[in-house]
């Protein structure tokens, strides 16, 4: 395959993944207990004026489907 069609294909599938969180984020608003980025396993500490906010679980979780993509992609 020529390098127009692999580039072709790579951003079709990246555009069909942000279609899906962009989906999946307003479907999660509806549902307050799955939305992401409160994930059990991320560390939010708020003291006083000082918060900070670690979305451990988050980056875990979607390093594992960005993972899968494109292992998938690569793949065929």
């Amino acid at each position: 395959m020529n390098d127009i069609g692999f580039m072709g294909r790579y951003l079709l599938v990246i555009g069909l993944v942000v279609t899906a969180l962009g989906l999946l984020i307003l479907i999660s608003a509806r549902f307050p207990a799955a939305r992401i980025g409160r994930l059990p396993g991320d560390i939010y500490i708020h003291r006083g004026n000082f918060r900070i906010y670690v979305p451990l679980a988050t980056s875990l979780l979607l390093s594992l489907l960005l993972s899968l993509v494109a292992w998938l992609v690569h793949k065929r």
